[in-house]
């Protein structure tokens, strides 16, 4: 069995992505040729190829000069006052009101704007003041993002019937032939997975189908999220008869800023019929008892509906968005131009992606001609063979790359389920063995549960497409997950087949008393506990925030790797280091700590930890991170040694996160400083880079014994690891993140060796590195230390 296979070979170059002049597509210019003066200017921020538009567009630079400016000369107050600064701030409240209903193709005669918090919260009050009965009906459409769906739940706690439908069903659905009582539909302008559109129209449809007077609403009220199309779109209300009753808004999503504030559009000949909030804020009411349930809301609905104090800074925030946007583009118009421009050019990039046996690169969702869509693009990406690659991995060598993209199912149930071909079954499937949103789980069976997403903004280029095509050449082309798959051996007993055996020597044993700080060399010559739990001390501690389950990692906050630890076994004391602050002792002794029970998690696992309560500690933590912190730990982990009453236990784990050592060898990390000198153009600073393994974050750094060499990623094969006679079985390979470009001795992050690792060693379409080691059977030797002879079955 030849390690090569394991290796990802480069392949033959690439072609090159047709340019933009050459392939028929641009039909109109970049803003006549200005996109790159605007972007200079305007957007000094864009370091990398930004192509997360829909999540959040980028906030220009005159937008954000220009409030601030004017906070620097004006007093922006509490609008319930009514002092000089107050009225001034009310003023601009209600201005802002009137541009935003011009910016979305209305006046106030036909719509009223209450600020919200987000668009969230638009689409919740929305739902709260909607007078549904229990007769009537609540109907979102599959594309809804997961704040429409999530108005399920106050349906249905009002006896409403729900009911996700098709938007074709919505003709169906609304027929007056079949209508029993007050309903809301819902559905979004444009679905933030796939970007597909739908008509604004809909209420002026569902409208006609009933005969209304101004004493009456139509028994169908009509709800449309447009915080993903309005950015990209002109919104035109005027322009579609009766309009929708509610259009949530969400100003980030347009402007880049400001994040903290959205809004409701409410259409007025719809004010009269909505149903009255049950809570009521301050500035809500015109009077109102203490002793008494007695209340008497505001007239106008803007000051109703509006809890509390608006966030009038965000409000003055976005005059200056709106006449950025206007300076820079003109009109929403003429960015919807440009968009679509974009979109169109990406999509056809993307789908003309091709491995050398013509199989597709790119499986693109939508964007087909029975649609239209918005500048939004879903897809997966698949090897050679015609098999997925994994999104979380694309993601991350995306991100390794200098490009931002998307990952995941992007709160958006129905559309995932639609174009990824999921049922609920395999949803609730998944949930049950532990996979969630947003975890490592991307692929199930081979099949994808998420996707990859590219979206476009107003200051999108064509360059930034091309960049994103020419990295999915260099990741992906003729890449074929089949030729690095790993085939598993039995294990096969050493003493009876020496011909498959390999002996080596243990170079060094580093413990990591703290997950995910630096490591701890053992001192050579000394012989380190093994415990069924690995090795001891080893992951016994973990860093948590107030209020998660989550322990902290050094993807997160890298100057973790700046906390070093040392250890007296004789004390039995752990001593904590870090630059600029005295060292920080804590006793190993689970008596001789405050513990306080809580749970964390890792990598999917839920896991009891125990708080360590003491302030002196938490206060260290926190000041040498920078992050309010504490430390946690398992007592059991403390306790369990060579004689421990738990040795002779089923094996375990402590904090680590798939098995109870990591090993790695030498000769394969000086494999990966080669292919970076390699791959790095001469004079490159990158070519002198020392990646060495340490850097891997490993327990157990294995080299060559005498002339038996080890060949660089020969442990791959390996099935068992003797060590001075306690056998360990190896769990599989190391699938590698971005931590391992943190650099362990300055916590700086660089792109080596993760970028090299991903082009040149892949496994299953996973980036790995070193091996995972489980304890099997009873320890016969409960210690190891550098030196060591180890033997290792293929």
């Amino acid at each position: 069995m030849g390690i090569q296979k394991h290796f990802v070979q480069q392949p033959a170059t690439p072609p090159p992505s047709p340019p933009a002049s050459t392939n028929g597509i641009l039909s109109a210019s970049d803003y006549d040729g200005r996109l790159d003066e605007i972007r200079r200017t305007e957007y000094p921020q864009l370091k990398t190829v930004f192509l997360d538009h829909t999540g959040s567009t980028v906030c220009a630079a005159s937008h954000i000069q220009s409030f601030a400016a004017e906070l620097m000369t004006q007093v922006p107050a509490n609008p319930h006052s009514r002092h000089a600064e107050s009225q001034w701030t009310q003023a601009r409240i209600d201005h802002a009101r009137d541009r935003l209903l011009a910016f979305a193709g209305t006046s106030a005669k036909r719509y009223a704007v209450v600020f919200t918090a987000n668009a969230t919260a638009a689409i919740r009050l929305a739902a709260e003041i909607t007078p549904m009965e229990k007769n009537g009906e609540f109907c979102y459409t599959r594309e809804s993002h997961t704040s429409v769906v999530g108005v399920r739940s106050l349906a249905a706690d009002q006896g409403v019937c729900v009911r996700p439908i098709e938007f074709t069903d919505i003709g169906e659905v609304t027929a007056s032939t079949r209508c029993r009582g007050t309903s809301l539909l819902a559905y979004p302008a444009q679905c933030n997975f796939s970007g597909q559109r739908f008509p604004l129209s809909v209420g002026d449809t569902v409208s006609k189908l009933y005969e209304s007077t101004t004493d009456t609403h139509v028994p169908w009220w009509v709800l449309v999220d447009a915080a993903a199309y309005a950015a990209s779109s002109p919104l035109r209300l005027d322009a579609h008869g009766a309009g929708p009753d509610f259009v949530a808004l969400s100003m980030y999503k347009i402007f880049g800023a400001p994040t903290g504030l959205g809004a409701l559009l409410i259409r007025r000949s719809s004010v009269p019929f909505l149903r009255t909030k049950r809570y009521f804020g301050g500035g809500t009411v015109a009077g109102l008892t203490f002793d008494q349930p007695w209340q008497v809301y505001r007239s106008d609905i803007e000051a109703r509906l509006e809890d509390g104090t608006v966030n009038f800074h965000d409000i003055i925030s976005l005059h200056h968005a709106l006449d950025a946007h206007a300076n820079i583009y003109g009109s929403i118009d003429v960015v919807a131009r440009h968009a679509r421009v974009v979109t169109e050019y990406a999509v056809h990039e993307l789908r003309a992606l091709r491995h050398q046996n013509g199989r597709l690169v790119c499986e693109v969702y939508g964007h087909t001609s029975e649609s239209v869509f918005g500048p939004t693009v879903a897809f997966n990406v698949k090897d050679s063979a015609g098999k997925y690659i994994g999104y979380m991995e694309v993601e991350r060598l995306a991100a390794m790359a200098g490009i931002s993209l998307r990952a995941g199912r992007f709160c958006n149930p129905g559309a995932a389920q639609k174009w990824l071909c999921l049922s609920a079954q395999e949803l609730m499937q998944h949930a049950s063995l532990g996979y969630v949103c947003g975890d490592d789980h991307d692929l199930v069976d081979a099949k994808p549960v998420g996707a990859l997403r590219v979206s476009f903004g107003a200051m999108t280029s064509i360059h930034d497409i091309d960049q994103l095509v020419k990295f999915l050449l260099h990741q992906f082309w003729d890449y074929s997950m089949a030729g690095s798959s790993i085939s598993r051996l039995p294990i096969v007993p050493m003493e009876n087949n020496p011909s498959l055996s390999v002996q080596a020597q243990v170079d060094k044993v580093i413990i990591y008393p703290v997950k995910s700080c630096h490591g701890w060399t053992v001192p050579s010559g000394t012989s380190w506990p093994i415990t069924n739990h690995g090795l001891r001390y080893d992951r016994v501690f973990v860093l948590m925030r107030e209020h998660s389950s989550l322990p902290m990692q050094q993807k997160q906050v890298p100057n973790m790797a700046l906390i070093r630890p040392r250890i007296d076994m004789d004390q039995s004391t752990l001593v904590l280091e870090a630059p600029g602050h005295e060292p920080l002792e804590i006793s190993l002794r689970p008596d001789a700590l405050q513990l306080e029970t809580t749970e964390t998690q890792v990598c999917s696992t839920r896991v009891r930890a125990v708080r360590v309560r003491s302030d002196k500690i938490s206060l260290w933590l926190s000041s040498v991170l920078s992050v309010s912190c504490y430390l946690a730990c398992e007592p059991r982990l403390l306790e369990s040694g060579a004689n421990s009453p738990h040795s002779s236990c089923h094996p375990d784990k402590s904090f680590a996160n798939k098995a109870q050592i990591l090993m790695v060898t030498q000769e394969s990390s000086r494999k990966v400083e080669q292919w970076i000198a390699e791959d790095s153009a001469p004079g490159d600073a990158v070519a002198r880079i020392r990646v060495g393994p340490m850097q891997y974050r490993p327990n157990i750094i294995v080299k060559s014994l005498g002339t038996d060499m080890i060949k660089p990623f020969e442990e791959l094969e390996w099935s068992s690891v003797r060590v001075d006679g306690s056998t360990f079985a190896v769990a599989g390979p190391c699938r590698r993140c971005q931590m391992i470009s943190i650099d362990q001795e300055s916590a700086k992050k660089l792109k080596e060796p993760y970028a090299t690792l991903a082009r040149r060693m892949r496994v299953d379409g996973k980036v790995v590195f070193g091996i995972y080691l489980n304890a099997t059977g009873s320890l016969l030797s409960t210690s190891i230390k550098p030196g060591a002879t180890i033997n290792a079955a293929l």
